[in-house]
Order: structure tokens, then C-alpha cells, then sequence
């Protein structure tokens, strides 16, 4: 039987005990760090060399060359076309539906004209090139390729480059199919830290990229971590976390098989539930603890849940929504009778799953949104991956020479101000132009 945290909102030490119920951080221990600075610098350095030998040590491999481990595109096809008929209906379907809600996130240009002329505006183009990391080995996550590459396309990004390790040699057929589907334009079977370094910096055989994406183990997002700046990055990912909001009123065993379904990602995963019914939680605890031993990944679901999950009692759906707005889950279901008038309350989430029927499962695969999210808190200030992630915007400015006299005698008065005067004299040739109506030869 697991034992959860349980917390009532009315306490006086409810907040801190929540804070230390939700407290993680993704401290890589120096002997990590050391290693993925050697490999990124020894990557800079060496580079195919380098990422030859790393490949074939780490994942058993025994390649010639770099230019071995790239595969070619009918191995996308051929991958689709041997995958079970059910699997890639599913496949497909879920692309048509991330890449139809990601037609909506696109990004316009825009402009507007003052009356002097002067244009101003905003012009919104793709990203070049995009690395996408996927895992290898016993993992395989053919969702995670479509959520991070199909917005990538939507976007306009001329060429995605996919990494994904197949330790002795052995690849994933789904994630391939997957990577079919998504458009993915180039697949090279490597991993690691040393793949993230290939991307950031380039190689003889890796393209450099503009920005990498994809969930990783600890040395991944240490690389991550390191080569942002030289290359953008998503973000670095803490454990899956989900926050369920109900008002008694819907199944236990549904609630509880919510919870499972993001404890069971890891033991560092983060389950919670928030209602003002304390008889429902108890039914609840009581479906947990009858229905855990169902579940192929019990040992690791109930781990987490003794570890980090935790039943609140609120004293009202209010105080629920003043809850989760603190928390800024990364997956918040609201499991309760009028879920919008509630959903108006919450300004802090990474996805919002409304009504009794909608689970967070759904939106792991298929729903449409994407599911990469801000975890860790960082739905504060951050939000789920989409097309603006693989989008620029540029300043667009066009003076006329109305506009540039006007302009230029503010920007000159600020600029000799900051003591810059060759700003202010930029400005004032433009002035003095207009007031002598002398075209510029």
C-alpha cells in the first residue's frame, strides 16, 4: 500500500510543506559535467573522429565512418511500410491532428504605415536548420518525434536533422516511421552528449543547426545546457509532472489511473491531487492503493507517488485554482462539473484538460496540442513547444524623410545624452537633409 503525502490548505504550514513537496532540481554532479565538456570540446576539435569514436564505444557500434551511420531515406520508408496497419493509422492519425492545431500557431508578418510614411512591421521567417535528439536504446517514443518535428515543418524549417542512438546496432521501427511521416529530412544513428555537440558545432558529416530539440537523458541535457548560445535550445526538462482539480464528482479508478499515468514515467515523476472533498480522496488513496499492482510499471509508479505524489484538501475549487497556479503544473487536468469557469481561474499551466472525459494521456499522443511542456515550475514564465519555436521575427523599419527628421531629432537628443555622438550625428545628417530638401547623392 503506498502512503501519499497528504496536505490540507487550511494548515499553517501548508505552504511550506507543498514547497518542499515540490522542490527538484536537475543538478548534473561534477563528474557529468566533466565528462560532457570533454566530449563537446573534443567533438569541436576532432569532430567526425571524435564522434566515431564515441559512437562506437558508448553504443557498441564497430562503423567505419560517420558517413555509416546516416541513414538513407528509403530506410524511413521501408520502416513505415513494415510496422503493424494499426500503428501507422495511429501514427498518421495523430500527425494530422498536431499538424492541423499547428497550422493555427503560425505566425504572420505584419506591417503599418504612419502618416508621414514611415513603415513599421514585423516580418516572421523559419528557422534553417533544426536538430531533433531522440532516445534510444530500450526507449522509444514515436510521439515525441511527431510533436517536435511536425510543428518544425509547419513552421517552414528547410531541413531537420534527427539524431537517435541504436545501441548494437539496433533501430526503433516506430520512431523511424514516425520520422517518416513528420518529414524528417536527414536520420543519423548517434546519441549521447556527443550527438548534441555534433549539431551545436558541426562536424565533416553532421550539418551545424540553429536550434536543437528533443528530450534526453542527464548527459543529453547537460550538453543541451552547455551549447545554448552557441545553438537555441527547447528547454531542459524536469520530471513529468500532473496536477489533477476535482470536485468529487468523477470516478476514483479514473482519477487514480491519471495519477499512475505520469508516476509511472519515473520515480522523480510528480502526481498530485487538489479537492475540497476529503471523503473523495479518501476513495481515491483507496483506488491507488487497489489498482497499483495492476500495472506493468508498479514498482516505479509507486515510488514516485511515496516519494513526490501527495493528496491536497482544498477548502474550496477557489483555493484549488489559488493551488495550482502556485504549482504551475505541467499538465493540469480539471476534473470537475463547469471546467471553463474554472479553467478562467488558472494562469499558470503547461496544458489545461477540461471535463471529466478529457485525459492527460490523450494529450501525450494524439489530441493535438503538443506535448512538450514547461515543467518544474517554469509554466510561469515559459510555454509548450509550437511553431513559434522554429520561427523568427525581425524588426522591420522604413523611414521616409519626413519621418526620418522627425526621428532623428529625438534619437539625437537621447543619443548625446548617452554621451554616443556619432549615434546623434547618424541621426542629424538625416535632418538636415530634410530641412534643406537635399536628396542624399
Amino acid at each position: 500500500m503506498v502512503e501519499l503525502t497528504r496536505l490540507d490548505s487550511a494548515a499553517a504550514d501548508f505552504r511550506r510543506r507543498l514547497d518542499e513537496l515540490l522542490a527538484w532540481e536537475q543538478a548534473a554532479d561534477a563528474a557529468v559535467e566533466q565528462t560532457v565538456r570533454e566530449i563537446i570540446t573534443d567533438i569541436r576539435e576532432r569532430g567526425d573522429a571524435a564522434l566515431l569514436e564515441y559512437t562506437n564505444r558508448f553504443d557498441r557500434m564497430n562503423a567505419a565512418s560517420v558517413a555509416e551511420l546516416e541513414l538513407v531515406p528509403g530506410r524511413l520508408r521501408e520502416a513505415l511500410a513494415r510496422i503493424e496497419g494499426a500503428r501507422r493509422e495511429a501514427l498518421e492519425r495523430a500527425a494530422d491532428r498536431i499538424r492541423s492545431y499547428a497550422e493555427h500557431q503560425k505566425l504572420a508578418s505584419w506591417t503599418y504605415t504612419e502618416p508621414d510614411g514611415t513603415v513599421l512591421g514585423q516580418q516572421v521567417t523559419p528557422l534553417d536548420r533544426v536538430g531533433l535528439y531522440v532516445p534510444g536504446g530500450k526507449a522509444a517514443y514515436p510521439s515525441s518525434v511527431l510533436m517536435n518535428a511536425v510543428p518544425a515543418k509547419v513552421a517552414g524549417v528547410s531541413e531537420l536533422v534527427m539524431v537517435v542512438p541504436t545501441p548494437d546496432g539496433v533501430s526503433n521501427d516506430l520512431v523511424l516511421a514516425a520520422a517518416a511521416i513528420a518529414g524528417v529530412d536527414r536520420v543519423f544513428t548517434i546519441g549521447g552528449a556527443q550527438a548534441v555537440a555534433a549539431l551545436a558545432h558541426g562536424t565533416e558529416s553532421i550539418p551545424r543547426v540553429d536550434k536543437i530539440v528533443g528530450p534526453g537523458n542527464i548527459y543529453v541535457a547537460t550538453a543541451k545546457g552547455m551549447v545554448f548560445g552557441a545553438v537555441g535550445i527547447d528547454m531542459i526538462a524536469g520530471p513529468s509532472e500532473i496536477l489533477v482539480i476535482c470536485d468529487g464528482g468523477t470516478d476514483p479508478d479514473w482519477i487514480a489511473m491519471d495519477l499512475f499515468s505520469q508516476a509511472e514515467h519515473d520515480e522523480d515523476a510528480q502526481a498530485i491531487l487538489v479537492s475540497p472533498d476529503a471523503d473523495f480522496l479518501e476513495r481515491v488513496a483507496a483506488s491507488v492503493g487497489r489498482l497499483l499492482p495492476t500495472l506493468e510499471r508498479a514498482d516505479i509508479a509507486g515510488r514516485s507517488l511515496a516519494a513526490r505524489g501527495a493528496l491536497i484538501l482544498a477548502r474550496d475549487l477557489d483555493d484549488a485554482a489559488a493551488i495550482a497556479n502556485h504549482i504551475a503544473p505541467e499538465h493540469l487536468e480539471l476534473s470537475v462539473e463547469d471546467p471553463q469557469a474554472l479553467a478562467a481561474k488558472i494562469r499558470h499551466a503547461g496544458a489545461i484538460f477540461m471535463g471529466r472525459y478529457t485525459a492527460e494521456a490523450l494529450g501525450d499522443y494524439c489530441a493535438g496540442p503538443n506535448h512538450v511542456l514547461p515543467t518544474s515550475r517554469t509554466a510561469r514564465f515559459s510555454s509548450p513547444l509550437g511553431v513559434y519555436d522554429f520561427q523568427k521575427r525581425s524588426s522591420l523599419i522604413q523611414c521616409s524623410p519626413a519621418g526620418a527628421a522627425d526621428l532623428g531629432r529625438t534619437a539625437s537628443i537621447l543619443a548625446r545624452g548617452e554621451g554616443l555622438t556619432a549615434h546623434a550625428r547618424s541621426a542629424e545628417y538625416r535632418v538636415e537633409a530634410d530641412e534643406k530638401k537635399v536628396e542624399p547623392e
